[in-house]
């Protein structure tokens, strides 16, 4: 398998390996110790589904606080996104900052997204299916959010101006600053930097 820290190590980005054959292929796309080793080490009770009809469908920015804090293991089965992260982690030394990656069932590739960050993407191809795990329930009360093109962080979203699709949710979120501290980051348990 194929391990990349991105430039903020905490969030990897990792492509499996696929098997083929005239059949078809296998992939495995989740081994509890192979991952643990690398730091993601779940438990993951529940796993998510989304599909988007159209290109330039923007979801997020989303995390969860409290005990239902979510990592997101993201990857794509059918089309392609531009995933995205945001470090949303008070005293981190990439508090504000993001780092991104393109999905797509070609690259086969996942996203590590940990507890701490905002978590969006915008759908890159129309018939677009998302799938990603989550270490926490879904809990409403614990739902936070920021507006997907708040201009302090300045995300390149791949989606040409006013031609991306929120759901009427999105549109009101808060921006970033306006937001109150939802985590503290702790460097006892951050990546290795090395």
């Amino acid at each position: 398998m194929k391990v990349e820290r991105l430039s903020i190590p905490d969030v990897i980005l990792l492509t499996p390996p696929k098997f083929g054959d005239a059949r078809g292929f296998f992939s495995e796309t989740w081994n509890g110790k192979r991952y643990a080793d690398l730091g993601i080490a779940g438990p993951f009770v529940q796993d998510n589904h989304a599909y988007s009809s159209e290109a330039n469908v923007v979801r997020g920015l989303h995390l969860q606080i409290g005990s239902n804090a979510q990592g997101k293991l993201v990857r794509v089965v059918k089309g392609a996104i531009w995933d995205v992260a945001v470090d949303a982690r008070v005293g981190s030394p990439s508090f504000g900052r993001h780092v991104a990656a393109e999905l797509s069932a070609e690259n086969w590739s996942q996203l590590w997204v940990p507890p701490g960050f905002l978590h969006g993407y915008c759908t890159l191809c129309a018939d677009t299916e998302v799938i990603y795990k989550v270490t926490g329930e879904y809990d409403r009360s614990a739902e936070r959010g920021v507006i997907w093109d708040d201009p302090t962080l300045a995300l390149p979203w791949p989606a040409p101006p006013g031609q991306a699709i929120l759901s009427d949710k999105d549109k009101l979120l808060p921006r970033f600053a306006d937001c109150e501290p939802w985590f503290h980051y702790d460097p006892a348990t951050a990546a290795s930097h090395g």
